[in-house]
């Protein structure tokens, strides 16, 4: 297998008239939203909206599939949000939305295709059937789908309940949860497609799995599904690019981390003739932690940002910050060793492994041990 596709010119060097409708559709998509929210944005909002629509565009100019995933899931939450017609009552009496497209029905949705895409990669996997893999990638498609017009939907309802309690939905870790099972969900279906191979998914989707599991377990003892009012401390257009950039950077990190466990399986002559080759694998974990430590990079600055102007200083080496530097420090020496000394192998792979767990208590291990600024944000 080629892994660098040196022979394929980039997507983005073809951009052609489906390109242009795509990015058209974008636009007016956000002139809808601008015309029929606007009243609910500030300037910040609105910059950010405007940012949205180009970063989608190139998106789905690079990567086709995103452009019906991003389809479909719009569809779903204009109909949800229609069906609702402006009484959050609806959601026990409209059929659709009672058992398929409210917020939280349709992240039981999800969590449920997910847990099922699990078992369909393994499936493939163990009996090397083509079917059931297929099968893994469309349930998969399907969760990330329904997670994410959840998570769509569930942004209208804050405001049913309330103009002053409406907000972005990832604000605790319920909302989180939801966003990191879909970004490393997509992280994964971008590279499931770029190598033509789904024998990652029985791996990449087990970390997945694992968070849907502790997100069922929180909605479930803590009714965690409830949507709440914002504490002042999080009322800032400062989250809206911070959180999703720290996950996008915890989405990537988990999934190299998978990965990294196929690749020491492949190298022991585990599984050998059913997952892709080394080199292949290496070169995905290798990618998704650059991706994952240019957005945390990102991520951390922005949130400097948002400390200065919240507390009135960059850096309190408060227990988060002080771990999510950690983190970055993991990730840094990584790509160092990485791309200085050329080094490959189990090395890197067991780096990879371990740094998921020093990520997940920077992720979660911090709000159930520690306290510190970013208590509000404790289990």
């Amino acid at each position: 297998m080629d892994i660098a596709h040196s022979g394929t010119p980039s997507p983005l060097r073809r951009v052609g008239i489906g390109d242009g409708l795509f990015a058209l559709a974008l636009a007016l998509a956000a002139g809808f939203a601008l015309s029929q929210y606007g009243d609910f944005m500030d300037i910040y909002d609105k910059a950010i909206l405007a940012a949205v629509v180009p970063a989608l565009a190139a998106i789905g100019w690079a990567w086709k599939p995103f452009r019906g995933f991003l389809a479909a899931a719009a569809a779903l939450a204009v109909l949800s949000i229609s069906l609702y017609g402006g009484d959050l009552a609806r959601a026990e009496q409209a059929f659709f939305l009672k058992y398929l497209i409210s917020s939280q029905t349709a992240i039981m949705w999800m969590s449920a295709l997910f847990f099922i895409a699990t078992g369909a990669y393994w499936i493939g996997l163990a009996a090397r059937s083509d079917f059931a893999e297929k099968t893994g990638s469309a349930l998969t498609w399907s969760a990330v789908t329904m997670g994410t017009t959840g998570l769509l939907v569930r942004w209208y309802e804050s405001y049913l309940i309330g103009t002053d309690v409406g907000h972005i939905p990832i604000s605790n870790l319920y909302e989180v949860f939801v966003l990191f099972s879909l970004i490393t969900g997509l992280l994964y279906l971008y590279y499931e497609g770029h190598y033509a191979t789904r024998r990652m998914g029985a791996f990449v989707l087990l970390v997945i799995s694992a968070a849907v599991a502790f997100l069922l377990w929180y909605t479930f003892s803590r009714e965690a599904q409830e949507i709440q009012p914002l504490i002042p401390a999080l009322q800032s257009y400062w989250m809206k690019v911070h959180v999703p950039a720290n996950f996008i950077g915890y989405g990537a990190f988990a999934l190299a981390a998978m990965i990294g466990v196929a690749d020491l399986l492949v190298r022991k002559g585990i599984l050998a003739s059913r997952l892709p080759p080394a080199e292949v694998l290496d070169d995905v974990m290798y990618k998704a932690i650059a991706i994952g430590f240019a957005f945390f990079t990102i991520a951390t600055i922005l949130g400097a940002l948002w400390a200065a102007e919240a507390w009135g200083t960059y850096w309190q080496w408060d227990p988060k910050e002080t771990w999510a530097f950690i983190v970055w420090l993991n990730y840094a020496a990584w790509l160092h060793i990485r791309l200085t000394k050329g080094l490959r192998g189990p090395m890197l792979a067991w780096w990879a492994v371990i740094g998921l767990v020093v990520t997940a208590f920077a992720f979660v291990g911090v709000n159930m041990f520690l306290s510190g600024l970013h208590s509000y944000g404790s289990l």
